[in-house]
């Protein structure tokens, strides 16, 4: 895959890789409950007996592709955060510019994991376990910067932003406007600002 944002995962030519990409792209766009196992191979170029030998079942195959997407994200994620120059603070108002970005992507359609656990049985906690480790690595990072900067609940604002993060990305994938990102900005602009300013009166 070659899009330029670098969120994307990348495979490698084995068997094994082709039908991660294929599943990648297929479940991401189409869904995973509307992707069959005969879309997939199709897709790779490979037969159906190297799908289940490469990976046992198409459930196992699904957490492969979770497990790709998510570590891919959250590399560029938290690298793009952290790219801003300055300290935590301006790092932490970085958060929504990122987003904006991958909001603009041709391969945006929503977060993987948000999109797995709403296709998921409700009694199943396979999806929603893999979805909270993935938000666990995003929210110690937010957290870090929170700490860092100065916050004087770094704990509140985290899940204050983790918030304000779900509601952008399910609000950009429905109306396909990136700039929705801006307005999640401003709202976390104002909470971190609320937030700095205690903990200056905190210590005065």
């Amino acid at each position: 895959m070659s899009d330029a944002s670098g969120f994307e995962p990348r495979f490698g030519a084995t068997p094994r890789d082709k039908l991660l990409e294929a599943a990648s792209t297929l479940f991401c766009r189409d869904g995973i409950n509307a992707t069959g196992v005969d879309r997939i191979v199709e897709a790779a170029g490979t037969a159906k007996t190297t799908l289940y030998k490469c990976f046992g079942s198409k459930e196992k195959l699904v957490e492969a592709v979770l497990e790709a997407e998510g570590e891919a994200w959250r590399t560029w994620f938290v690298a793009e955060v952290n790219r801003s120059r300055g300290g935590a603070r301006r790092k932490l108002e970085r958060i929504f510019k990122v987003l904006e970005i991958w909001f603009a992507a041709p391969r945006f359609y929503g977060c993987p994991f948000i999109n797995a656990v709403g296709e998921a049985t409700k009694t199943d906690d396979r999806m929603r376990a893999m979805a909270l480790a993935h938000k666990t690595v995003i929210l110690d990072e937010i957290r870090r910067l929170a700490r860092e900067a100065g916050a004087a609940d770094p704990e509140g604002l985290t899940h204050q932003a983790a918030m304000l993060i779900d509601g952008a990305i399910v609000t950009a994938m429905i109306t396909k406007d990136p700039t929705v990102a801006r307005v999640a900005g401003k709202a976390f602009s104002i909470l971190l600002a609320e937030a700095l300013s205690d903990a200056a009166s905190a210590a005065a």
